[in-house]
C-alpha cells in the first residue's frame, strides 16, 4: 500500500509543480518521476528489512540476503535508467520482468503469513494477495505506459 501511495502522491505533486512552474504538463515525465521515487522508496526497504525480505525467497535459492541487497541496487539503477534515453526501454522492460519475477515471493510471503518488515510470521496472509497481485499488474501497466510507450 505504501509504494502505491508514494507513486500516486509523487505523480500528483509532479503535475502540480510542473503546472506552477511552466503551465505545460509533461505527463510522461511525471509518470517516470513518480515511478523513480517509488523505486527509491522500495529500495530503502531492501536495506532496512533485509532479514524479513530474505524470508520471502524460496528455500531452494541460496544467498537470499545477497539477492535482496542486489535487487535493491537493481531497483535503484532502474530508477535512474528510466530517465536515460539510450537505456530507457531496457530499464522499463527490465522493471516489468522484475515485477513479474517477484510475484512468487509475494505469494510465498502470503502463504506463510510473513511480515517482511519484522521477519515474523504474523502478516496479513492470503488476503494480502487480493491487493498485491492487482497492484503488481498496476505497476507493470504504469511502467509500460510511462516508460515504454511515452518517450
Amino acid at each position: 500500500m505504501k509504494p502505491l501511495l508514494v507513486l500516486l502522491l509523487s505523480f500528483l505533486l509532479s503535475i502540480i509543480i510542473q503546472k506552477l512552474l511552466n503551465q505545460d504538463i509533461n505527463f510522461a515525465f511525471a509518470g517516470r518521476l513518480a515511478l523513480s521515487v517509488m523505486l527509491i522508496f522500495t529500495t530503502i526497504g531492501h536495506f532496512i528489512f533485509t532479514e524479513g525480505m530474505s524470508k520471502m525467497i524460496p528455500h531452494f535459492i541460496p544467498l537470499k540476503k545477497s539477492i535482496v541487497i542486489l535487487t535493491g541496487f537493481l531497483e535503484l539503477l532502474i530508477s535512474v535508467g528510466i530517465f536515460i534515453p539510450n537505456i530507457r526501454l531496457l530499464s522499463g522492460w527490465g522493471l516489468i520482468v522484475f515485477l513479474i519475477i517477484i510475484v512468487p515471493t509475494n505469494i510465498k510471503a502470503s502463504i506463510e503469513n510473513l511480515n517482511y518488515q519484522t521477519g515474523s510470521y504474523d502478516g496479513n496472509g492470503l488476503s494480502y494477495l487480493w491487493f498485491r497481485i492487482p497492484l503488481q499488474l498496476f505497476f507493470i501497466c504504469w511502467t509500460y505506459f510511462f516508460v515504454i510507450l511515452k518517450k
